[in-house]
């Protein structure tokens, strides 16, 4: 039952997270087991609710290369392509002489004398992610034998292995786990004073990413499980959070609809790997800083309860099979899915918009003015007619519809979108000192395409080149946007739309429910903003009026 890595090492016993998702033997325990818990406490009044094992892909477990997986993977090719003939046509095998004759011949795409077929990586990552699916799919139905309680499971941050909206398909309510320091120092690729300034409150925005991500992953329903209290074990580094950021962390999730924050943990351990890992009480049961911070929240709830969650006028679609694709052929070593997808996020929420973010198979746009939708590998079908019938301002790019579902470039040249006549006919990746500059303002940087077509110029790079092109409303962005030309960029869209922008100063941030405006300052000093004296850490709320 034990994984094997990458290089096919064992991951051994002695920790956590040992097991693979393929094995039979494994699966069959696990059913055995929830199967014990969901008769004994399936109708047990104190159960509020369930949660299916922990963090997925925690320690990267979800790619397993054992003989467990290798079987699966066959089996699950075989049930897709039917013949290796047609495998064979679908991955381009001919290049490189790479034709199989029989599923028996399919290694997994690890171990190999250089980079395997892009197609070969990309079918093990849908397999990869649909092992998780039904191992999840596994115990939820079983649940549902014995239950009625509504069934979680707690994700975590810049974690991509695996489809969470798939996975989410069979649960009532998404959650996740927030480590504010703890993602700042081990995960966020910022520069070193962006981590200096944030460094005992965490991004301004990563936190709220998320938040929007697994609120749409739970069709609305969606917890904290676990939110750090204090200093964490498992970072590079981990400060003691500045005062207040305890409190402000828990009224941002709320005014991002959340139902519930949870804390992990209520005491800190004195023994095993994760003693240094705070609570809300100390080792020694007296209360630690949060303590009264959870305290504080809980007051300020009963006095304004259920702050819910205000309609969006923008939309961003995410997509994780796109993360996949683009960690397989990155074309350069600074391009990622998932950075740029936050860096379009960030730019809107320096705005003071509130974003929903919406899967890739999204079917209606009609309640959103503008649409983003940077980096997907390719364009469902359900999306492009979503897209069509769209009377808002959508922005694509860059990549966007770059490869079919079988990593091809396809003919017609990419983006290929209906009333907008453009072709990107070459692609290049920057290095971080070799900028495009923008003849507006700003830059491009990591990856830059040069487009031919009659479509409307909006934005051109000095060296002639457009950079934003329009037909109608539909726009494709035909590289990676620094803040300043992401700016304006987004500015502009909203302009054209009339959507109310608020720009807001270095970390601060705006949010709007239902009922109230929220603003919160990630600042270690005060902010001041219309008006208001807003402290360090420290959050501020008014009623909407009408």
């Amino acid at each position: 039952m034990l994984a094997l890595d990458k290089d096919g090492k064992p991951r051994g016993f002695g920790s956590r997270r040992h097991y693979c998702f393929s094995h039979p033997g494994y699966r069959s325990e696990c059913a055995r087991i929830v199967t014990a818990l969901a008769e004994r406490y399936g109708k047990n009044p104190h159960v509020a609710a369930w949660q299916t094992d922990n963090e997925y892909a925690c320690h990267a477990t979800t790619l397993s290369y054992s003989k467990a997986a290798t079987e699966g993977f066959r089996n699950w090719l075989a049930q897709k392509y039917q013949s290796p003939d047609a495998l064979n046509r679908a991955w381009g095998n001919v290049f490189w002489s790479m034709e199989y004759g029989d599923w028996g011949d399919i290694a997994l795409p690890n171990l190999t004398v250089t980079e395997p077929s892009p197609a070969h990586v990309m079918d093990f990552r849908r397999f990869a992610s649909n092992e998780v699916v039904t191992f999840n799919r596994l115990q939820t139905e079983i649940i549902r034998r014995h239950s009625a309680y509504p069934i979680a499971h707690n994700y975590m941050g810049a974690v991509t292995e695996f489809d969470h909206f798939a996975t989410g398909a069979d649960l009532d309510i998404a959650s996740w786990d927030s480590y504010p320091l703890g993602f700042l120092s081990d995960r966020i690729p910022a520069d070193p004073e962006h981590k200096r300034r944030f460094v005992r409150q965490g991004d301004p925005d990563f936190q709220a990413f998320h938040h929007d991500l697994y609120r749409a992953v739970g069709r609305g329903r969606w917890w904290i499980m676990e939110q750090q209290p204090g200093p964490v074990n498992w970072a590079p580094y981990n400060p003691d959070p500045l005062p207040g950021m305890a409190r402000l962390w828990a009224w941002e999730a709320f005014a991002h609809g959340a139902e519930a924050v949870c804390y992990f943990r209520w005491r800190q351990a004195p023994f095993a790997q994760e003693q240094m890992h705070a609570g809300l009480l100390r080792p020694d049961s007296a209360p630690a800083q949060a303590f009264s911070e959870a305290e504080a929240v809980a007051r300020e709830l009963a006095v304004l309860p259920d702050v819910g969650t205000a309609p969006a006028s923008v939309a961003l679609i995410f997509d994780y099979a796109s993360d996949w694709a683009w960690e397989i052929q990155p074309q350069g070593r600074s391009f990622s899915y998932f950075w740029l997808v936050f860096h379009i996020y960030k730019g809107l929420r320096r705005l003071g918009l509130n974003v929903d973010i919406l899967p890739p198979d999204t079917a209606d746009l009609a309640a959103y003015k503008l649409v983003l939708a940077p980096g997907l590998f390719t364009l469902s079908d359900t999306l492009m007619a979503a897209l069509a019938a769209h009377d808002g301002t959508a922005i694509l790019g860059p990549r966007t519809n770059s490869k079919t579902g079988n990593f091809a470039i396809p003919v017609p040249l990419p983006p290929n979108l209906p009333g907008l006549d453009a072709k990107v006919i070459r692609v290049e990746s920057l290095p971080p000192d070799v900028p495009v500059p923008l003849a507006q303002g700003g830059a491009l940087i990591h990856w830059r395409e040069k487009l031919e077509g009659s479509a409307t110029e909006t934005e051109v790079a000095e060296d002639g080149w457009p950079a934003l092109v329009s037909g109608g409303r539909l726009h494709y962005l035909a590289g990676w946007p620094d803040d300043q030309a992401l700016a304006r960029i987004l500015q502009r869209a909203c302009t054209a739309e009339g959507i109310e922008t608020d720009p807001m100063p270095e970390g601060l941030r705006r949010r709007d429910t239902a009922t109230h405006r929220f603003l919160f300052n990630y600042n270690a000093v005060a902010a001041e903003w219309g008006g208001v004296t807003i402290p360090a850490a420290g959050v501020h709320w008014s009623t909407i009026e009408g």
